[in-house]
């Protein structure tokens, strides 16, 4: 898709289910020189379970270009206006290199939009500044090509793979002025600007063999950050979603999984408040008895807390599945508590619909009929 933000028309793309109340979609900000492909097989695992967006950054892929020196602060008010384009309050933000850079400088200035901060091989500045200018002047006089030499072999380990050719495209087809705008961002970025105001969970990410910003840089970066992770990428250098994409793949599932309900008792019971609504659940304990107590702790314990935790399905698709059963059974009492809590798994009424169709098909007529008759009263006191 393509959205006016600000200036320029900004490319993105948007996948997976969608984001729940309680479930935060993730952001992919991309390194200098590349463009959102670089998270491809990141963002094919996650959106299993997660809704991510990715966004070519100004000056990159297909998105707008703008000429003058950019700077950390234009790029994370380009992140925050997509997310303000898309509905999104609140985002888990991955970043690589300046994408990176770009995340911590969104959690600085608009920490209540960041749930969490992934930063890959990135740091929070990147000296020396010669070093960007030399840059900036190489491509205003050879163009993208006057870079390959100089940049690969800090990209890849393995130059000879199929994914080092993708990248080495990536880095010829970006717009030069795109280029030395965001290489101005690089050579102008300040660790002061960001020092003491990030304080959300963080995960920490570096190639083992990274020279642009080595385990050293993201040894500081991590202490500079309270709580903050880290994880190093055996054998891979500054890019290692392509090169080592299974093991960047396990970093970030061990990061969200770490921060989602766990399995038990306390996970279950955050679950259960996600999907029914704390005002439900507030009102299903403080009417629990003698004799249901055992029940209720157990429903917590074991269904919210051993099957909707689990990572197997989105809980859209879980919410999907348990309408679909109710409406089958004749569950009517379960079946309303479950439309009424598609406000917060994000199942849409033309989701509810065809889920019905599906059970008229296997089910019954009857079954479904009573189901829609329910579902309609629902949705309309609902949006009343």
């Amino acid at each position: 898709m393509f959205l006016q933000l600000h200036d320029i028309a900004v490319h993105a793309v948007v996948e997976g289910p969608p984001p729940t109340a309680d479930a935060a979609p993730i952001l992919m900000l991309h390194s200098i020189g590349t463009n959102l492909h670089v998270f491809d097989p990141q963002a094919a695992v996650l959106a299993r379970n997660h809704r991510v967006i990715r966004m070519d950054l100004r000056g990159h892929g297909l998105s707008g270009v703008t000429a003058a020196p950019g700077s950390m602060s234009r790029h994370a008010q380009d992140a925050l206006a997509l997310l303000d384009a898309l509905g999104i309050r609140q985002a888990h933000v991955v970043g690589l290199s300046i994408g990176g850079r770009i995340a911590q400088q969104i959690a600085a200035e608009a920490p209540d939009r960041v749930a969490s901060l992934v930063l890959m091989d990135t740091a929070a500045e990147f000296p020396p500044p010669e070093a960007w200018q030399q840059r900036i002047d190489i491509v205003a006089a050879q163009g993208m090509a006057g870079l390959v030499d100089m940049v690969m072999p800090r990209w890849v380990v393995d130059a000879s793979l199929a994914s080092a050719q993708g990248l080495r495209r990536m880095l010829l087809g970006t717009d030069p002025q795109g280029y030395a705008a965001s290489a101005a961002a690089l050579r102008d970025a300040r660790a002061a600007e960001i020092a003491g105001r990030i304080a959300c969970p963080t995960t920490v990410l570096v190639g083992e063999r990274d020279i642009a910003t080595p385990p050293a840089m993201a040894e500081a970066l991590r202490d500079m950050i309270p709580g903050a992770t880290l994880v190093t990428i055996p054998e891979a250098a500054h890019i290692p979603t392509l090169e080592r994409a299974e093991a960047v793949n396990a970093a970030l599932l061990d990061h969200f999984a770490a921060l989602a309900p766990q399995p038990g008792a306390e996970g279950g019971l955050a679950i259960r408040k996600a999907v029914l609504g704390e005002a439900h659940v507030a009102r299903a304990q403080a009417s629990t008895t003698p004799l249901d107590a055992a029940f209720q702790a157990w429903i917590t314990e074991n269904v919210w807390g051993g099957v909707w935790t689990r990572p197997g399905l989105p809980r859209h698709t879980r919410s999907l599945l348990t309408l679909a059963m109710m409406a089958a059974l004749g569950r009517h009492e379960e079946f309303e508590l479950h439309v009424r809590a598609t406000r917060n798994t994000g199942v849409t009424p033309e989701e509810i619909a065809e889920v019905l169709l599906q059970v008229g098909a296997y089910a019954g007529v009857p079954a479904a009929n009573s189901a829609l008759k329910i579902a309609r009263r629902v949705l309309q006191e609902e949006a009343g």
